[in-house]
């Protein structure tokens, strides 16, 4: 007889279709992450070695190029030299075109503080994941974003997917001066 957790089908998925930047300024890290986007069947990847070239990278797929080969998820290191992670996600977020604005984020970070993974949270990624990365982890990551896609929320000083993880019945009274908007995302190709 089959119990509960039997009976839940596993999703297939297929990710050779998928193109994932790497922002990593430490050389073994940015490999260990490639191989193990390569063993879960990644198609194409993409590795910066800094803020800076992840930048570049990313106008050159997603900006005004308009390249028919886009980024679909970024691996952004925390503390990188020539701008860290909470440049590039400030400027993939406050960016104008969509491909990049509502471009899927994970925080890759050694430092394991609350206050890390607030502030990626706060400036707009998606995720985060704590190193040292195992392949199980990073997986689960990159399986969240694409399952659990959380609208966007645009605020007057908050541009970035909604940091709230449970909506909760609220029976009080509405306290906020501003309203945000919620903004659905597609995230099929």
């Amino acid at each position: 007889m089959s119990t509960g957790n039997n009976n839940r089908q596993k999703k297939s998925y297929s990710l050779h279709q998928f193109t994932i930047l790497i922002a990593e300024d430490f050389p073994f890290m940015a490999d260990l992450l490639s191989s193990m986007l390569r063993e879960f069947g990644v198609g194409r990847i993409i590795v910066a070695e800094n803020g800076r070239d992840a930048i570049s990278r990313l106008r050159s797929s997603n900006g005004d190029s308009g390249s028919r080969e886009p980024i679909d998820l970024a691996l952004i290191d925390w503390l990188m030299p020539k701008q860290n992670g909470m440049e590039v996600i400030s400027w993939i977020r406050s960016h104008k075109r969509d491909s990049l604005r509502f471009l899927p984020t994970i925080l890759i970070s050694a430092y394991t503080s609350e206050a890390v993974v607030e502030a990626g949270r706060d400036n707009g990624f998606n995720e985060v994941l704590v190193k040292p990365v195992s392949a199980e982890k990073l997986a689960q990551r990159i399986l969240y974003v694409i399952d659990n896609p959380r609208p966007f929320v645009k605020a007057p000083n908050f541009f970035g997917p909604d940091r709230r993880r449970k909506d909760l019945d609220y029976s009080g009274e509405e306290r906020r001066v501003t309203q945000s908007e919620h903004i659905k995302v597609n995230h099929e190709r």
